[in-house]
């Protein structure tokens, strides 16, 4: 099962404060991977990876730490199945080709027929 957590961190102003988050976050236990997308003085948005879900208190605790503060905290569960679900209809959409395959009406669909020229240039 994979996990992403969401904080929404508040405070950050440039690359050295995602550092700082990210070096703090990181170490604590469970955290596989940090991904910080900056906010100059806004809400910055912190997504951590890890494979259960982790400690909020800790994860806090790390922001803090970095001396910034936590203005939101989510949780996603099972968020590699949510991912895929959320992307099978536009995974559907994109193999419904000419012949009809990927559609519901695939077995009243006529295939689809191609032409090849094969002809070959003579030599000069």
């Amino acid at each position: 099962m994979s996990t992403v957590t969401t904080l929404g961190v508040t405070g950050m102003t440039c690359g050295n404060c995602v550092a700082h988050v990210t070096k703090d976050v990181s170490a604590v236990a469970g955290v596989e991977d940090v991904s910080v997308e900056l906010h100059a003085g806004g809400t910055s948005e912190v997504t951590v990876f890890s494979d259960a879900p982790l400690d909020e208190g800790a994860l806090r605790e790390a922001v803090d730490e970095a001396g910034y503060d936590v203005a939101s905290f989510a949780v996603q569960n099972d968020a590699l199945a949510a991912q895929q679900a959320a992307q099978a209809s536009a995974r559907q959409e994109a193999h419904n080709c000419a012949c009809g395959c990927g559609s519901a009406e695939a077995g009243t669909a006529a295939p689809a027929t191609k032409t090849y020229d094969l002809s070959v240039p003579p030599r000069a």
